[in-house]
């Protein structure tokens, strides 16, 4: 059917204002129906089309970050097992640089998804003023004139954006990770490209400025080591202390609910420091990441059950007291008493 021709329909406009002429034959209804419906039509669609543009982005990012976080299938030896029927097939990697992988691969996916949110939100923001009527050229023209003084009003946050990408580019840290930001310590729960969001042992959470960061401290990147000393008496026999924690830290690495969890055979040090106190043995054992700390406590354990059955005594601190004699008889200082510490 061929619609009418009225003068107060406008190009852009033409289905939505004819259709409503050609039911009611009202000029002024055809003509306001262009931003009774046609606009705001206008408008929802651009919203749901600019939905889903951001849906389809997030989505996309998930699949390459997910890609990125398991690898490609067959690069190593280490991710293939070998079937009854002679069929390689893939396990899941457990190595650390895979899980360092997959802690960087979720950091870049926080960041696209808000990169490609703020770019769409942009976009369909100009385009529904745009649709509205809003002459938009100059708000683009003047965006590069906003920039320059933004970047000069704003100089630290330019620097929090420069600052996360490179610490986001050279892999400082990423989500999951226990760093030590100076002010700031805790695990990493979230980054963008301005803060850095940290949750401490008390559960206090912390947010640091990127551009703030002057050092970082990440204790669980790769691996990690627990560093155990253990103090000991003066009179005890150092090469049986010696003798007793290798084997308490050889029964560790023997214990199958530690076997995936210690990277390599712990190692006795030897003495670390000699002081009035007593002296310091030293125990390494290098762990998977975030594993150090539990690790530690158990090896700690260990080696206490282990010492009161050897009886190989640690030191302890002791106050020696001694009461002197008031001069002349002398009741103010009878009552004085002197105390000397003694290791």
């Amino acid at each position: 059917m061929d619609l009418p021709d009225v003068s107060a329909c406008q190009p852009d406009n033409a289905v939505s204002c004819r259709l409503v002429f050609d039911w009611t034959g009202d000029e002024t209804l055809a003509s306001a129906a262009t931003f009774l419906i046609g606009k705001p039509l206008a408008v929802l669609a651009i919203v749901l089309i600019g939905l889903l543009a951001r849906w389809l982005a997030h989505r996309a990012i998930t699949r390459i970050t997910r890609r990125a976080a398991t690898g490609v299938p067959g690069s190593g030896l280490h991710g293939l097992t070998r079937g009854k029927i002679g069929r390689t097939s893939h396990r899941p990697d457990t190595s650390p640089a895979a899980e360092r992988r997959v802690q960087r691969a979720e950091t870049m996916g926080t960041l696209l998804k808000s990169i490609a949110s703020g770019v769409i939100a942009a976009i369909v923001i100009v385009m529904v003023l745009a649709e509205l009527g809003i002459n938009v050229a100059p708000i683009i023209a003047s965006a590069g004139i906003v920039g320059l003084a933004l970047g000069f009003g704003a100089q630290s946050l330019v620097s929090d954006f420069l600052a996360g990408i490179f610490m986001i580019v050279e892999d400082q840290y990423g989500v999951g990770d226990v760093v030590d930001l100076g002010d700031a310590s805790g695990t990493v729960e979230a980054v963008s490209l301005r803060i850095t969001r940290l949750r401490d042992v008390d559960g206090t959470v912390w947010y640091v400025r990127n551009g703030e960061i002057m050092r970082v401290g990440n204790m669980s990147q790769n691996w990690a080591r627990a560093v155990i000393d253990v103090p000991v008496d003066y009179d005890v026999d150092l090469t049986k202390v010696k003798r007793v924690l290798e084997e308490v830290a050889h029964d560790l690495w023997d214990d199958e609910d530690y076997r995936d969890v210690i990277l390599e055979e712990p190692s006795v040090w030897g003495m670390q420091t000699l002081d009035a106190t007593g002296i310091t043995m030293r125990v390494a054992v290098k762990t998977k990441p975030l594993e150090q700390w539990a690790v530690g406590r158990e090896l700690r354990a260990r080696i206490k059950t282990r010492f009161d059955h050897e009886d190989i005594a640690i030191p302890m601190q002791q106050l020696l007291f001694s009461r002197t004699p008031a001069p002349h008889g002398d009741p103010a200082t009878a009552d004085a008493v002197t105390s000397t510490p003694e290791g």
